[in-house]
C-alpha cells in the first residue's frame, strides 16, 4: 500500500502550508507520495488549491514525479501534463465517484467503493476503514494511518 499527504499534510489540515513546494518536498523526505492541486493560467504553472497561489516550473514537478499525483484543477493543467509529461501522474474530477488517473490509478471520491487498483481518497471524511484491500491512501492524516491504521 502508498501513503498519501494530502496536498503535502501529513498530520492533519493545514491550510497555511498545504501544497507549497517545500512542504510536498518535506511530505515526501518523510517517506510518503503527495498529491497536490495544480493549475495552468497563461502558460504559467501553480500549486494552489481553491485558486492558483504558488508558481512553478515544470522540473519542480519532474524532480518528484516519482511520489506525486497531481490534481488539475483546470482542464488547461490537464491537457498540458497529458500531452507533454506523460510521466506525471495526473487526474482530474470534481465530485464524480471515481476517475482513472494518467496511470489508469483509480482515485476515489470518499466513502466509494474500493478495488485493489484504487487510492482510498480522505477516509476521515466518512468513518471509511482502513485495510490492505486497495492500492493507496490520500489523507490528510497519513503519518498516524501509515503508523496505526486510524485517522
Amino acid at each position: 500500500m502508498i501513503y498519501i499527504a494530502h496536498r503535502g499534510n501529513c498530520d492533519g489540515p493545514d491550510s497555511i502550508n498545504e501544497n507549497k513546494p517545500e512542504y510536498l518536498v518535506n511530505a515526501i523526505a518523510k517517506g510518503f507520495y503527495v498529491e497536490t492541486d495544480l493549475w495552468l493560467i497563461d502558460n504559467i504553472l501553480y500549486l494552489g488549491h481553491d485558486n492558483p497561489q504558488y508558481k512553478i516550473e515544470i522540473d519542480f514537478l519532474l524532480n518528484i514525479k516519482d511520489k506525486l499525483f497531481c490534481h488539475c484543477k483546470n482542464i488547461d493543467a490537464l491537457y498540458f501534463l497529458i500531452k507533454n509529461y506523460s510521466e506525471i501522474e495526473c487526474f482530474f474530477h470534481n465530485e464524480d465517484e471515481c476517475v482513472l488517473t494518467s496511470k489508469n490509478t483509480i482515485w476515489n471520491y470518499p466513502g466509494k467503493k474500493l478495488t485493489p487498483l484504487t487510492i482510498c481518497v480522505m477516509p476521515e471524511y466518512v468513518g471509511q476503514v482502513i485495510d490492505s484491500n486497495f492500492y493507496g491512501v490520500c489523507s490528510d492524516f497519513v503519518s498516524n494511518i501509515k503508523n496505526t491504521g486510524l485517522y
